[in-house]
């Protein structure tokens, strides 16, 4: 904040003209709600350079910034804080400052270097669920705070397109399939394609339980059992360039990504470049290759490549099989190198990945360094904890998923059910009610996912996400609205910045809303350095109960003093395109009505 520099140079001016010393810096924070203040100057780390009592050093500090800053109305000390008051005009000036920018907060920094944000990551075997909808949704949202924050952003995905989870899928659909395709059956490709891995699983499972009978041990079962045996014959075939097998792949594969692209976009996530690890899965292997001339990795007796870790407080870990073939490490590596050549300018990456996963980047990130890549040290695991629910733990190959399409569909009807019980909706068409329950439904779904730190396990509630009052997107978007009735009635010219002698007096919940709005550029600075879509969130929950405890206690529409109602309008206007701002950060939108 400015006036923090400002007041940093003062003191420091202070210190050398009554004390004479020179402190190094000044620490503050904002003032306690018990004591009057805006912002508190910490005087017990300048006790290291200035002797004495803590609350005279803080009456001496105070008395030298109310003679030289003209911001500084007057000040309190408790202890050792010095509690600044800062005047009206300070304020006012901000906000006419402020009033008429319209990406107020955000950052633009052409010579930033940029970073890549990966997220979702689907294995094409199976529709997206409620776990990968977390993972969209925090990957969309910390790209766009990135972008926000003054960087430049590549979106991205590695489709995991390839392996025996996708070859299950294709047997079963011969196997039991009759030429079924999403056209002839109406159903959405992907949920079709991960129809067919359930009904493997279902096969396998009972293969099993027939090998078992007939006295054959489980875990000899589970690797004997006949289905098993015939995709993973598929499985060499499909890498080998079977023709037939990489055919029906190609066909299968499309099924899905049609599907994911029609969830994506229900969602509101979208992707600048992808990648499909069938084209990146050999990846790696050259660097492996030349971390052994340097001595980064070692090969064993059986001829497998390895990195010690253990100096580093990890373990042993294998990059190349005995037989040459890659492992997903060794396909991570490549993969990462190969995203720095095909966009030079990126200098850092995030990985949006759960946490079952911390150990993988910790290792991944290392090998980086170790191999030399100086972007390495700009590597990042958005590490996030599970999604439950109230019935328990989902399971894939179970069928037992919350779909990611039935999802955003009940939360539509969720909020349709509450706003009919609301009555909130007269004079609205079906299709103008329709929109509205999605935005609400959708907003709902979004906030209460982000609005947890992504490093917490959620237990998801979706009527709990829809309640309109609270910290929930509804009541977010509710006051939005609210806000934007307050300006259709303005049937005045709001456009004269207002000045002090106008208005006199700025009232206290005027103040206290025009603080919270100087929150907002150093909370996407936040947000982008801690990765968490959650400080947004709770910021713009905060601003809105700041307004509406603003709305409830001083006349807007109402005040007789034209540039007191001019400046009020103003204010409500500018927290609008705060709101609107910020969820736009987060990927939710906002209703003009409610």
């Amino acid at each position: 904040m400015e006036i923090q520099n400002m007041l940093t140079l003062q003191v420091k001016e202070a210190a050398r003209s009554i004390f004479n010393v020179e402190i190094p810096s000044v620490e503050f924070q904002p003032t306690r709600k018990d004591f009057e203040g805006d912002i508190t100057i910490v005087v017990f780390p300048m006790l290291r350079f200035i002797k004495g009592n803590p609350e005279q050093i803080g009456k001496q500090l105070g008395d030298f910034l109310v003679s030289s800053v003209p911001e500084v109305s007057h000040y309190n000390t408790v202890k050792g804080f010095l509690n600044i008051v800062l005047g009206d005009a300070f304020y006012l000036n901000f906000f006419n400052n402020i009033k008429g920018v319209s990406n107020y907060g955000f950052v633009e920094d052409k010579d930033a270097d940029a970073i890549m944000v990966e997220y979702s990551s689907p294995n094409t075997n199976k529709p997206l669920h409620l776990g990968h909808i977390r993972n969209n949704l925090l990957g969309y949202a910390v790209a766009e705070i990135l972008k926000a924050s003054g960087k430049k952003v590549y979106k991205t995905q590695i489709i995991n397109d390839r392996g025996i989870h996708i070859c299950k899928s294709m047997l079963a659909w011969q196997k039991f399939g009759k030429g079924e395709t999403p056209e002839s059956s109406g159903t959405k490709g992907d949920k079709l394609v991960g129809n067919y891995y359930v009904a493997f699983d279902k096969l396998y499972k009972a293969e099993i339980s027939d090998l078992v009978a007939k006295g054959v041990d489980k875990k000899e079962a589970e690797k004997q059992a006949p289905i098993l045996l015939e995709a993973q014959t598929m499985l060499r075939k499909w890498e080998a360039g079977d023709e037939e097998v990489v055919a029906l792949w190609k066909r299968m594969n499309g099924w899905v990504y049609e599907g994911f692209d029609s969830t994506y976009k229900n969602l509101g996530v979208d992707f600048d470049t992808l990648y499909y690890e069938s084209n990146t899965y050999l990846l790696g292997k050259d660097f492996v290759a030349e971390g052994l001339k340097t001595g980064v990795f070692y090969t064993k007796e059986d001829g497998s490549v390895w990195i010690d870790l253990t100096d580093e407080g990890l373990d042993e870990k294998i990059v190349l099989r005995s037989d040459g073939t890659a492992v997903y490490m060794t396909q991570d590596i490549g993969t990462a190198i190969q995203r720095v050549k095909d966009f030079p300018d990126v200098g850092g990456m995030v990985y949006t990945v759960g946490n079952e996963q911390d150990y993988h980047f910790k290792v991944l990130f290392l090998i980086l360094k170790k191999l030399g890549f100086n972007w390495a040290e700009q590597l990042h695991h958005l590490s996030y904890g599970m999604v439950d629910l109230p019935s328990g733990k989902m399971k894939s190959r179970e069928g037992t998923v919350v779909d990611a399409d039935d999802l955003m569909l009940a939360m539509s009807e969720t909020a349709a059910t509450i706003s009919e019980d609301l009555g909130k909706l007269d004079g609205y068409s079906d299709a103008e009610k329709q929109q509205l329950y999605k935005t609400i439904g959708l907003g709902a779904l979004k906030y209460y996912i982000l609005k947890v730190d992504p490093k917490k396990r959620i237990l998801f509630n979706p009527e709990e996400s829809v309640d309109f009052q609270g910290n929930t997107g509804p009541f977010i978007q509710y006051t939005y609205a609210r806000i934007q009735s307050i300006l259709r009635k303005a049937d005045f010219d709001c456009n004269e910045a207002v000045t002090l002698e106008a208005i006199e007096a700025l009232h206290p919940k005027e103040k206290e809303l025009l603080k919270q709005l100087q929150l907002f550029p150093e909370t996407i600075q936040a947000a982008a350095s801690a990765y968490s879509p959650a400080l947004i969130a709770n910021y713009t929950y905060d601003l809105v109960k700041e307004f509406n405890s603003f709305y409830q206690n001083v006349s807007i529409l109402g005040e007789t003093s034209m540039a007191k109602k001019v400046l009020r309008v103003q204010l409500a206007g500018k927290v609008a395109e705060v709101i609107q701002a910020a969820f736009a950060l987060l990927g939710v939108d906002v209703p003009e009505r409610m």
